[in-house]
């Protein structure tokens, strides 16, 4: 099971975090902080598994930003890097080339990507284009609505 995705900047700051086990304000900080810290301390060429607690942290770098699953102990690591991979792959397929600030200023759409591949702490859709193209319905739809919304208004 995944407790909670982090993608953390270079610089440490949390640009995404979703958590699929219950856990307080203070715990949530905590983890960011100190998942973040052992990361970013490690050396490039080392393993993208860790333990952590009674976890294990999968990451992966891309360009500035890191992407770290905590999963439980027993999980399977490398399925873990190909979710990443995925989620990496749909988020450049959907932003074209994306980078920090695209998660930064359409956050929402992150989250979205992220629902449709997780759900409860478990991977839900393999199939990227299929992810893609219920994110282009939701395009279509949000355009509509806010069409409609400035006939009615004007």
């Amino acid at each position: 099971m995944i407790h909670f995705v982090l993608l953390i900047s270079r610089q440490g700051k949390a640009r995404l975090t979703r958590y699929y086990s219950p856990y307080s304000d203070k715990e949530k900080a905590r983890i960011v902080r100190e998942a973040s810290n052992l990361i970013l301390s490690r050396p490039a060429k080392m393993c993208n598994f860790v333990e952590w607690k009674n976890h294990k942290i999968v990451y992966r770098r891309y360009a500035s930003l890191y992407f770290m699953f905590g999963v439980d102990q027993e999980d399977n690591e490398l399925i873990t890097l190909e979710l990443i991979h995925s989620f990496v792959e749909i988020l450049d397929a959907y932003f074209g080339n994306v980078c920090e600030l695209d998660l930064v200023f359409h956050f929402h759409k992150a989250f979205y990507i992220l629902d449709e591949l997780i759900i409860a702490g478990e991977q839900q859709e393999t199939s990227k284009q299929l992810i893609l193209r219920m994110l282009r319905e939701q395009d279509v739809k949000s355009e509509t609505v806010i069409s409609d919304d400035l006939r009615i208004s004007f």
